[in-house]
């Protein structure tokens, strides 16, 4: 039986996205010959930070939300929070692929990501002081 069907779904999700993100990374490697590092090669080190961004922010963000979902939030919220999690990192990676400065699918990936995850934190610190 699965304790957390929700999250489940997000984590299957996040996990294609940081497939198809380190595949984007192998194909430049692959192409180039680039065995470690980025070889100086732009296009390579802006992907490999993609992927990297993602890694980075993806596991807490999902321990949160499978922590939340076990702690009783509302379905509605915990998809919210995943889905919106994955949108963000969706945001995030074609922003900084179209530019590696500013760009508003960067901005608001980010923004988002740390939105889900200050709300699934300030959801599991604040919970047993309303109950």
């Amino acid at each position: 039986m699965n304790q957390f069907p929700i999250t489940s779904i997000y984590a299957a999700l996040a996990g294609l996205l940081l497939l198809a993100l380190a595949w984007r990374v192998v194909t430049v490697r692959r192409r180039e010959r680039i065995g470690l590092g980025d070889g100086a090669n732009r296009d390579l080190e802006r992907r490999i930070r993609i992927h990297a961004n993602a890694v980075e922010y993806v596991p807490i963000a999902l321990i949160l939300l499978g922590l939340s979902e076990a702690a009783g939030t509302a379905a509605v919220a915990v998809h919210a929070a995943g889905a919106t999690l994955i949108i963000a990192r969706v945001l995030h990676a074609v922003g900084l692929t179209q530019s590696a400065g500013h760009s508003h699918g960067r901005f608001f990936g980010v923004l988002l990501t740390w939105l889900v995850i200050l709300g699934l934190s300030l959801n599991l610190l604040l919970r047993p002081l309303l109950a």
